[in-house]
């Protein structure tokens, strides 16, 4: 594995975490009857990180 590879692979990490990021922020931005209908999970009072954690990184 060359340093390269190691930057390209971090720098398309990078940029997966930015569309996500916007995805969460763009779709947390709508009301909230329509966050409801495409089944996006309320927002219960929890910091967004952690929101961001369970919707985009699977935890």
């Amino acid at each position: 594995m060359s340093i390269m590879s190691s930057i390209g692979r971090y720098g398309a990490a990078i940029r997966k975490a930015r569309r996500d990021a916007k995805t969460v922020r763009s779709i947390s931005e709508l009301s909230p009857e329509i966050q409801k209908d495409i089944g996006w999970p309320a927002y219960d009072g929890e910091p967004r990180r952690s929101l961001f954690s369970t919707i985009v990184a699977g935890r």
